[in-house]
């Protein structure tokens, strides 16, 4: 039996993360979790997923960029957050590759994407969208929804498919 070229794997497991990252995202803006100060988008506890496979980081991104297209956001904040998800996955990345604690790496894999989105979003909803928030509040409210939803959500993610016999399986 023929086994799938890497190539053509990578495509599908990017497109799928990008599909998941979409769906979540849509949830969480149908459950009215994306329109407060602390936005909460349970598609961020997939950004630990770049530990397990390099096919998260164009996945994620593409996700992001989707997302905000379909929820009509500015053309900045499509490119500057999408931009931002693009970094934090490629330090989560970064982050899996050069620790030697694969616990440890689990544990910190939430923080690229916390502070890409932390720096970049809080003058891109300020100059963008005309908030009343002043933008130390902004960057407040930023961090605290990435810290709720990537780390909360994201690290008991990692450690659930740290565990999985299924990554194991993939080989990931």
């Amino acid at each position: 039996m023929k086994t799938t070229p890497s190539g053509v794997r990578h495509i599908c497991h990017a497109a799928l993360i990008a599909a998941l990252y979409t769906a979540l995202t849509f949830i969480s803006f149908q459950l009215g979790l994306t329109s407060m100060a602390v936005q909460i988008r349970f598609s961020e506890a997939l950004c630990v997923l770049p530990l397990f496979m390099p096919a998260a980081v164009p996945g994620l991104t593409i996700g992001c960029v989707i997302s905000n297209i379909m929820l009509g956001s500015a053309l900045w904040d499509i490119i500057l957050g999408s931009l931002a998800t693009l970094l934090g996955a490629v330090g989560t990345l970064f982050l899996g590759k050069w620790s030697k604690r694969r616990r440890l790496a689990i544990r910190l894999s939430p923080l690229p994407n916390i502070i890409a989105n932390t720096l970049i979003l809080p003058p891109v909803i300020a100059l963008v969208y005309g908030t009343d928030m002043a933008v130390p509040v902004l960057f407040l409210a930023v961090f605290g929804g990435e810290v709720l939803s990537t780390a909360a959500l994201g690290i008991p993610l990692a450690l659930m498919l740290e565990r999985s016999a299924l990554v194991r399986k993939m080989g990931l």
